[in-house]
């Protein structure tokens, strides 16, 4: 018996050189969402905080509005938000990868009821 067939849809979007969003990107945000905090949100990811925040700051600057409310640090700890501009983009994003995900298992399955058994 062979292994069933597993397809996954992976949506990245690009704008030449100046704005690129995929999975990763999306799992950021949704992970500073949950956690309030882009440290804590990289450290889930494994990622460490200079990259998370490069991340951050390169999307906040290629969208007309930031997608990251960022509070500072100190006595009183510091804190991050996405933005409504930043639900939306990710509300988008995953609706995107819901949509292809679905095209993706339909026309799987016909691929494979096509394969040798």
């Amino acid at each position: 018996m062979s292994a069933p067939l597993t397809v996954e849809a992976k949506i990245r979007m690009n704008s030449g050189r100046r704005f690129a969003f995929g999975p990763g990107k999306a799992d950021l945000l949704a992970r500073i969402d949950a956690t309030g905090s882009i440290s804590e949100a990289a450290k889930t990811m494994e990622m460490s905080y200079m990259r998370a925040w490069q991340i951050v700051k390169s999307l906040d600057g290629a969208f007309a509005e930031p997608l990251v409310l960022k509070s500072r640090g100190g006595k009183a700890k510091g804190g991050a938000t996405l933005s409504e501009t930043g639900r939306e983009v990710l509300r988008l994003y995953r609706e995107m990868e819901t949509a292809a995900q679905s095209a993706c298992e339909k026309s799987g399955a016909r691929i494979a009821d096509l394969l040798k058994s």
